[in-house]
């Protein structure tokens, strides 16, 4: 038994090439249409969760689902602007009063995570920062700024973020320094400075500067 080309298994015809292309046609307008719909829900929850965070207490730093989602080109950036918040710290050593300045891996890239975090609902994303480079040097003075960056230059920034760093206090490096620090260094012998580990815990302070009294901090370990 043999069919035509034209009749299907069924003994029906197929639709015409008219009706045919009707039908992509509605199927894509229903699939662009649920595209829609799903990309204004999720700008709703993310905006309602903002809303929520920045109530100017501080607040957790656990990274929600959609931040886990970053677009590339941010994470790009954000490696950028780490390379240039290292530089900025070890060309401060002499300003912070030690030879050298030791900066843990796991510091670096809390900081790239917590910017990424920060930027996410923001009309340009990471691309809008002014940043204020500090450290608490704890017991050896007070709150030291190291650097302010603009990430880009040619926007009118949209937030500010200040990160404070800390010199780290606890732990094994400060033991060991002391192991190796001589008696006979003392503040008048610059050259017998000794190097400086920072923390792996930082605050970061974010405002938005289109909108008055918005203000969140975050302890990041």
């Amino acid at each position: 038994m043999s069919f035509s080309c034209n009749q299907s298994l069924d003994g029906s015809f197929p639709p015409s090439p008219a009706e045919d292309r009707g039908s992509k046609r509605l199927s894509w307008g229903s699939l662009l249409h649920r595209l829609t719909e799903l990309k204004g829900i999720n700008q709703r929850v993310t905006a309602d969760r903002c809303c929520r965070s920045e109530t100017g207490s501080v607040a957790d730093m656990s990274l929600s689902e959609s931040d886990l989602f970053c677009d590339p080109l941010e994470e790009t950036l954000a490696a950028e602007l780490v390379a240039t918040i290292t530089q900025s710290l070890n060309n401060a050593s002499h300003i912070l009063g030690c030879s050298k300045l030791i900066l843990p891996d796991c510091l670096l890239h809390s900081i790239s995570q917590e910017l990424l975090h920060l930027a996410v609902c923001e009309p340009c994303g990471l691309r809008g920062a002014l940043i204020d480079l500090c450290v608490d040097r704890g017991e050896q003075g007070s709150l030291c700024t190291v650097d302010q960056i603009a990430v880009d230059a040619t926007l009118v920034p949209t937030f500010h973020v200040t990160l404070v760093l800390r010199f780290e206090s606890n732990g094994l490096w400060p033991k060991v320094q002391k192991l190796f620090k001589s008696p006979q260094t003392s503040a008048t012998s610059p050259g017998h400075r000794h190097a400086q580990r920072l923390s792996t815990s930082f605050r970061a302070i974010k405002r938005k500067l289109y909108c008055s009294g918005e203000l969140l901090i975050e302890e990041c370990c």
